[in-house]
């Protein structure tokens, strides 16, 4: 009856915070790309990134009121030069093991995502087309791979993937193993239809170099190829984002990270829980999807293999807590990760996957703050 009401109590906590990793700044000076960016990078952290729908909707909210546009952080340096990418995190892209129908990827600026056809031959189709996918799951070792027979967009089935498995199945390696298994269950007999895959290109970078997959035009672009290379963020009710000659003179959206902190200082869990609560605020944690992939983008920058995070297994009660106070209710736990030890703690991985794994309490590693 006790650990039911500290559970219910902890659920109510968590319902009433919304933590953002990262602000929005709207700036209504008129620059031109290049300036902005600098500005930004003087006085925040880098033009505004938008990782997720949610950003979209606090772009589109940002605004003063009196401008009909803003520059945002996206931009193409490559003047359309297509780059290939697997959605899985950690799965290269090798131009020596595609399986492209004949013809294929053909030069269409608005189909920019990879479908498999029952051959095993890749297309590319708009990323709005609606289709069957298969997921990947790496904590499920007896059934790896899960035909999604619901019609989604490759966002929304990335989506799905995500949040139900792993992610859209990647990498050639992946796709045999799946190929081999509805082979030998059948099921490729009568399958007939195009399904997504984690294929994905690109010609458009972020300023500040991360690598998010969050793409405009699998939602709402009004791209003209000869308008400009870079991107600015109109204030309707669409939402929508439109490229620009960079050097036209606009305001501009900045973002900061300052709500978390990476301290590149080797300390055991609780001497870094210590530093951050003197010197910051706590340990950081993480609730959802997307604080999970701000959170590997900003990781790469440690100097251990594994950076802490507020992530801490208690004995007493069995269960994993976040030093917040929130529920473990998001998981991103690498395989074989959640067997409970005393004297654990959580740390993601600063490469691969940046999966959680539990370490010894004892052991030194960077870690994350947040300051509020």
């Amino acid at each position: 009856m006790q650990w039911s009401l500290i559970l219910l109590f902890l659920m109510a906590q968590c319902c009433f915070i919304d933590c953002q990793l990262y602000q929005f700044h709207y700036i209504n000076e008129n620059k031109n790309w290049t300036e902005a960016q600098q500005y930004c990078r003087e006085k925040h952290t880098d033009l505004a990134t938008v990782t997720n729908m949610k950003d979209m909707k606090r772009l589109n909210n940002i605004s003063a009121g009196d401008q009909s546009e803003a520059w945002i952080g996206l931009y193409d340096p490559t003047n359309g030069t297509r780059t290939w990418f697997w959605s899985l995190p950690g799965v290269e892209f090798n131009e020596s093991e595609t399986n492209w129908e004949k013809g294929e990827p053909w030069d269409d600026w608005n189909s920019n995502c990879g479908i498999l056809w029952p051959d095993a031959k890749w297309s590319i189709v708009h990323c709005r087309y609606p289709a069957l996918f298969l997921c990947y799951d790496d904590m499920n070792t007896t059934h790896k791979y899960h035909l999604i027979e619901e019609r989604k967009t490759w966002l929304e089935a990335q989506s799905y993937c995500r949040e139900k498995h792993t992610d859209l199945i990647s990498g050639t390696k992946q796709l045999q193993e799946a190929e081999n298994m509805m082979n030998a269950s059948g099921f490729i007999d009568y399958w007939r239809k195009p399904i997504y895959i984690g294929l994905f290109s690109n010609t458009w970078r972020w300023s500040d170099g991360s690598g998010f997959s969050f793409e405009p035009w699998y939602l709402q672009f009004d791209y003209q190829p000869n308008r400009g290379q870079c991107a600015v963020t109109v204030f309707d009710d669409e939402g929508r984002w439109r490229n620009e000659n960079c050097t036209e003179r606009k305001p501009f959206i900045c973002y900061s990270d300052d709500n978390v902190i990476l301290i590149k200082e080797n300390k055991t869990w609780e001497d870094a829980l210590t530093y951050c609560r003197d010197h910051h605020h706590d340990l950081v944690t993480i609730t959802n999807m997307d604080d999970q992939r701000w959170m590997q983008e900003k990781v790469k920058n440690a100097s251990t293999d594994y950076v802490w995070t507020g992530l801490r297994y208690t004995c007493t009660l069995d269960l994993w807590f976040w030093v917040s106070d929130e529920v473990v209710i998001y998981k991103n736990w690498a395989k074989g990760e959640l067997m409970d030890d005393c004297d654990m703690s959580g740390a993601m991985e600063t490469g691969g996957r940046h999966q959680w794994r539990k370490k010894n309490d004892s052991e030194t590693f960077n870690f994350f703050c947040s300051k509020d």
